[in-house]
């Protein structure tokens, strides 16, 4: 059965991750709004806010089957 502590740390981490991914979402969307303009970084940034949704989705994942564990 799940601690307590493991479903917090979740949360946490989850809510520290959606702070940072909301702000690569707006660098994202702010380099497509600039394109032509440094097209060079498109794939680099576009790569790390897929990797970092990615990573939310799967720590929901956790989350919702340690709730579901309790």
């Amino acid at each position: 059965m799940p601690t307590t502590t493991s479903v917090e740390e979740l949360k946490t981490q989850i809510k520290r991750l959606n702070s940072k991914a909301g702000q690569m979402k707006m660098d994202l969307h702010d380099l497509a709004e600039g394109l032509p303009t440094d097209y060079e970084t498109l794939i680099e940034v576009a790569t790390a806010t897929y990797e970092i949704f990615r990573e939310i989705h799967d720590l929901k994942q956790q989350l919702k089957q340690q709730e579901q564990a309790k």
